[in-house]
């Protein structure tokens, strides 16, 4: 592995939060670990797309049942000419079901890391809804954001945090994430998605899919590495592998090393032993009641809370 001094001048070279100096501390530092933020590059948005679709994977067609079912109610909370600032929006798929609920929605924010994919999903969006104010927001949104004051004439803004992204924060980034949105929402409300406890045998073939398009999806990261930053993977040499872990509950994603390498990253080289892995996301599970006293913590009113019939996921009101 690097010497100390070649990694602090390996992090060093590169400005601080960006892809090339996250990556490069991950493998500096044991155990290697990486943001998950860093999967949604336009390639990547475009495989979470396919795996949203696959029979396996249950949180995307649960939320949306549930979401179809309880509109008019969640509308009903939100009022008339509501602003929805959505958190991390990808396609903007889900976001459909609230417009076309609400009572004359004025204004909406979709914030995004992919800043093209963004683009291409808001284009499509205020052609489908040319009464809407479509300002997207291309920005890390697990930073803290300033959404300053709506538009005169705008009702409650709302904000849309679905598919249990939560669930990829660490405990305490989760109540540092909600506690900020508390703030920026101050009045008005969120609308979270929270992917619940369940059967391990259900998580584990929600993350290990037989297409393998989970797999592209998590070696992607290190294709996106190479395309953006000249990095030397080459990507048959790691294997993707997800677990439940029942104790944190949670699922963790690796990529595995299937032999001892040599990898090129950000210019320096890196020794990297067989079996030996870069941990890529969590996606923590939650209990209805847990999530709800994490939401206390940070700030917020729990209102309503609904779930399917047989329980797989939440979705939560939370007054701000």
């Amino acid at each position: 592995m690097l010497m100390p001094t070649a990694r602090h001048q390996l992090v060093a070279e590169v400005p601080q939060g960006s892809f090339a100096h996250d990556l490069a501390s991950a493998f500096a530092q044991q155990p290697h670990t990486i943001s998950p933020k860093y999967f949604y590059d336009e390639a990547g948005s475009q495989l979470f797309d396919r795996i949203c679709e696959l029979p396996e994977y249950y949180p995307t067609r649960t939320e949306v049942g549930i979401l179809q079912e309880r509109a008019l109610d969640i509308a009903a909370l939100a009022g008339p000419r509501a602003e929805i600032v959505e958190f991390g929006a990808g396609s903007l798929r889900k976001v459909r079901l609230l417009l076309d609920a609400f009572d004359r929605p004025s204004r909406y924010l979709p914030i995004d890391i992919s800043g093209e994919y963004l683009a291409h999903a808001a284009a499509a969006l205020r052609h489908e809804y040319p009464a809407l104010d479509v300002h997207p927001v291309v920005t890390d949104f697990t930073q803290r954001i300033q959404l300053g004051t709506s538009p005169s004439g705008t009702g409650m803004r709302v904000g849309f945090f679905p598919g249990s992204t939560i669930g990829n924060f660490t405990p305490q980034e989760a109540l540092q994430f909600l506690a900020g949105a508390a703030q920026a929402l101050r009045g008005g409300a969120l609308l979270l998605g929270a992917d619940l406890v369940k059967d391990p045998a259900l998580l584990h073939a929600a993350y290990n899919d037989s297409q393998g398009v989970t797999a592209a999806f998590n070696l992607n990261l290190l294709a996106r590495a190479n395309r953006e930053l000249g990095t030397g993977f080459e990507l048959d040499r790691f294997a993707h592998y997800a677990f439940y872990h029942p104790v944190q509950q949670r699922i963790e994603m690796h990529l595995v090393s299937r032999c001892r390498q040599v990898v090129d990253v950000c210019g320096r080289q890196s020794e990297f032993d067989e079996g030996e892995t870069l941990h890529t996301e969590n996606s923590y599970k939650f209990t209805v009641d847990g999530l709800r006293a994490v939401a206390i913590r940070a700030g917020f009113r729990p209102g309503p809370a609904w779930t399917d019939p047989d329980r797989l996921f939440s979705v939560h009101w939370l007054w701000a």
